[in-house]
This record gives C-alpha cells, structure tokens and sequence, in this order.
C-alpha cells in the first residue's frame, strides 16, 4: 500500500514538510559522501527556512500539553497499560522541556554564520556553488567524511527538539483516525463534510494500481481525482474503479 497524506491547515503543512526536511537531511548526513553532505547541509537551509515561523514552538509546546492532559484522563483506567500511558507521559513532556529550553529565534545561530549563509545565498542561485564561486566550501567538501558529518551534526543538532516534538504530535494525529474503505467510480469520489472536522487526510491506495490521487477538501466537500502519472500532454482521469483507504485525522 501507498499512503498519501493531505494537510487541511497551514499548521500541519508545515509539521509535514520539516517531517520530510528532517528525514532528508539525516539520510545523507550519514553517507560519508561530499555530494550527499552537499544535499544535507541545503536540505538544512531548508528546515531554517520552514521553521522560521515565530509560534512553530509555542504551537509545538501547546498541542503537546493538550495532549499531556488528555493523556492524563486515562490513569487508573483498567483498560489503559499504565507502562505504555507513563511512557507516553514521559516522552511528551521530555520534549516540552527541550522545546521550552531552545533559546531564542529558531536557527538563530545558523544566522549569525556569515559562512553558512554566503553558501545559503549562493546555494539559490543553479550552479552557484562551484569550486570558483566559493573555494572555502570546496574545501570544507574535501575534508574528511567524519569531520563534515561532526559539523553537520553540529549546525543540526541545536533543532532535533524541533523534530521530536512534531514527530510526537504527528504520531498521535495519524493514529486519531480510523481508515474506511471507499470507491472511487472511475477514478472519481465525492464527499460531502457534513460538519466532519479534521485535520488531515489519509489515503491509502494499492501500489499496483496504476493512478495517484489529486485532492482537493474545504470545510464543504471533500473531492478525489484518481490521474494517471507520468508525461501526459493533459492529466487522465482513471478510466476504472479505484479502491482505497479514506481516513480523517484530527487531533
């Protein structure tokens, strides 16, 4: 199966895309490679930019609260491993603190490297970091393997409380729903909300069928086109019924 995620607000857009950044920039830290840590450390010009909202942390540390005190409903409940639920407790408000200990504007300390950002200025422009354009990073990618990956990890470190509190509040938001199976008639569905609230789509499609979907929702309607990839001149709607998993996720 292949799962498609759809954010119904700025918030979880944004949780999603440093879920990604994060993923990416750890994948090629631990390659030895200097075309792998070129890709890491612009994968980290990125988070800094996604990150760069000034209440990413003050949401972060909020919802986990409010998941803190649901979570704290369920003690003395039978049905409730009290193992699991204190674990649960711990790992939230272990991020909380590490959250509430990041001092200051998100990267903040990545700003104040003029090196780091001449490369991130030059990294926008295509072809704007050869040898030539900045020598001192054609150095840096000469350097040895563990040196690069200790600066890397450096320079990232300092935004891992970041990552682990939307790990957490992605967790819970993707196990809040539970899936239904749909069809969409020739590769088209149509839902109306009916007051339905959520905050994120699920979908979960074979992997051998052949089509992707396109997705559009507002608090009215949710719609669902079924389309062929690949280099068509004009997208093609699925000429076949399409199963899938539908899932409504809200915290």
């Amino acid at each position: 199966m292949i799962t498609y995620e759809y954010p119904l607000n700025e918030r979880i857009r944004t949780l999603l895309r440093l879920e990604d950044l994060f993923e990416r920039t750890q994948h090629f830290m631990r390659s030895d490679g200097a075309h792998e840590h070129h890709v890491a450390l612009v994968s980290l010009f990125e988070i800094l930019e996604v990150a760069s909202r000034a209440d990413l942390k003050v949401d972060l540390v909020q919802e986990l609260e409010r998941q803190r005190q649901t979570l704290m409903t369920f003690r003395n409940n039978p049905d409730i491993s009290e193992e699991a639920l204190s674990g649960a407790l711990y790992e939230i408000e272990q991020a909380s603190a590490a959250l509430l200990a990041m001092a200051g504007k998100i990267g903040q300390y990545l700003r104040e490297n003029e090196w780091l950002m001449s490369i991130k200025s030059r990294a926008a422009i295509p072809g704007g970091l050869c040898e030539f354009d900045l020598p001192s990073y054609h150095y840096w990618r000469h350097r040895d393997a563990s040196a690069r990956q200790a600066d890397l990890a450096g320079w990232l470190n300092p935004m891992l409380p970041i990552r682990d509190g939307l790990t957490i509040v992605l967790r819970l938001l993707r196990a809040s729903g539970r899936p239904d199976r749909q069809i969409a008639g020739n590769g088209a569905f149509q839902m109306m909300m009916g007051g339905k609230s959520a905050q994120m789509l699920r979908l979960r499609v074979e992997q051998n069928e052949p089509f992707t979907p396109e997705i559009s929702a507002n608090k009215y309607a949710l719609n669902i086109r079924f389309i062929a990839p690949g280099g068509h001149a004009r997208p093609r709607v699925a000429d076949a019924d399409v199963a899938f998993e539908l899932t409504f996720c809200n915290l």
